[in-house]
C-alpha cells in the first residue's frame, strides 16, 4: 500500500475529522469579505465600497494555530428586504444556522443599527457560539466605538481593522476558543438515546399537517384547504410503531422564494432551519396532480442537506389504474436521482398505508447512520477496480491507490488517487457501493483527494491535494 495514504490515516483509521466551519454574517458593507480576505491571508473574496458585492454564501479554507477550519464569507443580513435581497439575506441566515461558530461582525464607527438588533434576535435563535468582530477600529480614537458594542448583549465585542490585519490575531483566538469539542456535529445533530427527528416538507397544500394528525391520532395542527396555513414549524412527540419520534411539521415551501415578504418569507425561512434539526426528512408530493418543479426543488433541498429522505406519494386513493400507470412512468423519469429513496403511496386523511412510513424510516435512517469498516472497503474497491478501471484520462489512468469512509450521516466517502476522477466513473462507484452495501434511504457523498507524484531527488511528502466534495444523487 502506498505509504503515504497509510500515514495520512496513522493517527485515525476512520478518516479525518470534519473541519469546524465559521461563518461571518452581518448587514451590508460592515467590512465581511475584507476581514474574510485578512484571515485566509490572501484577496479571494470580492471587495468593493459598494453594500451588496457578496450575494452567495462562499467557503474557504483557513487555519489559526495550526488549527483548520471552513470560513463561509455570506452576502449582507438585511431583515426588512425583499426581492434578491431577500435571497442574499435567506442564504446568510442558512449559513449561520449550519455553522459550528458564527463571526459576525459590525461597524463600529456606525454603532449598533436596527439591523444588526434584528440580526442577533435572529442569531440568539441559533443556539451556536457567536464572536462579535466590531469592525474598522483602525486606531486608539475608535477604542470607545467598540465597546458601546457591548450593548448588543451577545459577549465582548473585539476591535479589530480588517483593512490593517489589527486585533485580527485576538479575535481568531477567541473563534478558536468557540469551537465545539467534536467539530462539525451540533449539540441538536447527535442526541444520544432521543427521539429519531422527521421533517415533514413539501410545497404547500400536500398534505403535510394531515399527516401530522394522522401519524399523532388526533389534530395536532390547523389543517385547510387554503395553501399555506401552517408558517411556523411545530414539533410533536408521537408514538408510531412501538417507538418515539419527533415530526417536525413545516411550512411549505414556496415556488418564488425571492418574491416573499413578512410572514411567508420568515414562514420559508424556518421550514429550512427545520430540515437542518431533522436527521430524515419525508417529502410528500400530491399525486392527484403532475409532478411541480417546486417538488422536484424541496427533493433537491433534502439532498443538499445530507438528510436521509422517504418521498411520501400523498392522495393516492385519489387516482385510478390508468393515472396509476403513467405517474409510476413520470416519476421514473423526473426523479431517477433519487432512484434510492423509498417510496410509500399513502392517503394522509383516510391512513392508507400510512403504517408503511416507520418501516421505510427506519430504513432511511439505518443507511444514514452506516459505517463501512475500511478494510472491507478496500478489499471491496480492489477488486471493482480490476474489474473496471478508470477510464484514461489525457493520456493518463488515474489509480485508486486507498478509500476510507470519513463520517456517516450521510456516509462520506474519500477516495485517494493520483489523478481526475471523471464524473461517470464515480457515479458508477456510487451506484455500486448501493448495489452492494445497501444505503437505501440516504445520499451518499463522494470525494477524491489527489496525490502529487514526489519531485526526482526530493524525498519529500507527496502533496495532500485538495478534496473535492462531489453529491451524487
Amino acid at each position: 500500500m502506498n505509504e503515504h495514504v497509510e500515514s495520512a490515516f496513522a493517527d485515525d483509521p476512520d478518516g479525518p475529522a470534519v473541519a469546524p466551519v465559521v461563518a461571518v454574517v452581518g448587514r451590508p458593507n460592515v467590512g465581511k469579505s475584507s476581514l474574510v480576505n485578512r484571515i485566509i491571508g490572501r484577496r479571494d473574496a470580492v471587495v468593493e465600497d459598494v453594500p451588496g458585492v457578496t450575494r452567495d454564501r462562499v467557503a474557504y479554507d483557513a487555519s489559526w494555530r495550526e488549527r483548520a477550519f471552513t470560513l463561509v464569507d455570506t452576502g449582507g443580513w438585511d431583515v426588512s428586504v425583499s426581492g434578491l435581497a431577500a435571497s442574499v439575506a435567506q442564504q446568510a441566515e442558512y449559513a449561520a444556522r449550519t455553522a459550528d461558530v458564527i463571526l459576525f461582525v459590525v461597524d463600529a464607527t456606525v454603532g449598533i443599527t436596527d439591523t444588526d438588533e434584528a440580526v442577533v434576535r435572529v442569531l440568539r435563535g441559533t443556539k451556536k457560539p457567536v464572536v462579535l468582530a466590531a469592525n474598522k477600529v483602525d486606531g486608539g480614537m475608535q477604542e470607545p466605538d467598540a465597546l458601546a458594542l457591548w450593548n448588543l448583549g451577545i459577549g465582548e465585542p473585539f476591535p479589530v481593522s480588517a483593512l490593517h490585519g489589527r486585533g485580527s490575531g485576538e479575535l481568531l483566538d477567541a473563534v478558536l476558543e468557540a469551537f465545539p469539542e467534536e467539530p462539525g456535529i451540533s449539540e441538536d445533530a447527535d442526541e444520544e438515546g432521543g427521539p429519531r427527528r422527521v421533517a415533514l416538507i413539501g410545497r404547500p397544500n400536500v398534505g403535510k399537517s394531515s399527516l401530522l394528525n394522522r401519524v399523532a391520532g388526533e389534530d395536532r395542527v390547523v389543517v385547510d384547504a387554503v395553501a399555506g396555513t401552517t408558517r411556523d414549524a411545530v414539533d410533536e412527540l408521537i408514538e408510531l410503531g412501538g417507538q418515539t419520534w419527533k415530526f417536525i411539521d413545516t411550512a411549505g415551501i414556496r415556488r418564488r422564494f425571492r418574491a416573499l415578504q413578512g410572514a411567508d418569507y420568515y414562514a420559508t425561512v424556518r421550514t429550512s432551519a427545520a430540515l437542518e434539526r431533522a436527521e430524515v426528512a419525508v417529502v410528500l408530493i400530491d399525486v392527484s396532480e403532475s409532478l411541480a418543479e417546486q417538488d422536484l426543488r424541496v427533493i433537491e433541498q433534502v439532498v443538499e442537506s445530507g438528510r436521509a429522505m422517504v418521498l411520501a406519494c400523498n392522495k393516492w386513493d385519489l387516482l385510478d389504474e390508468e393515472r396509476r400507470y403513467y405517474l409510476e412512468k413520470e416519476i421514473d423519469r423526473q426523479l431517477g436521482r433519487v432512484a434510492w429513496a423509498p417510496r410509500v403511496n399513502i392517503a394522509a386523511k383516510t391512513g392508507r398505508h400510512v403504517e408503511k412510513l416507520v418501516p421505510a424510516l427506519e430504513r432511511a435512517l439505518e443507511s444514514w447512520d452506516a459505517r463501512i469498516s475500511t478494510g472491507r472497503l478496500n478489499t471491496w474497491l480492489k477488486e471493482l477496480v480490476a474489474a473496471t478501471p478508470p477510464p484514461v484520462r489525457g493520456g493518463k489512468q488515474p489509480k485508486i491507490l486507498f478509500a476510507t469512509q470519513a463520517s456517516s450521516r450521510p456516509p462520506h466517502f474519500i477516495l485517494f488517487t493520483t489523478g481526475f476522477l471523471e464524473d461517470n466513473y464515480r457515479r458508477f462507484i456510487e451506484r455500486r457501493l448501493r448495489e452492494d452495501f445497501g444505503f437505501e434511504g440516504s445520499p451518499v457523498k463522494l470525494s477524491m483527494r489527489i496525490r502529487e507524484k514526489e519531485k526526482k531527488g526530493g524525498g519529500g511528502k507527496a502533496s495532500r491535494g485538495s478534496t473535492r466534495p462531489d453529491w451524487h444523487r
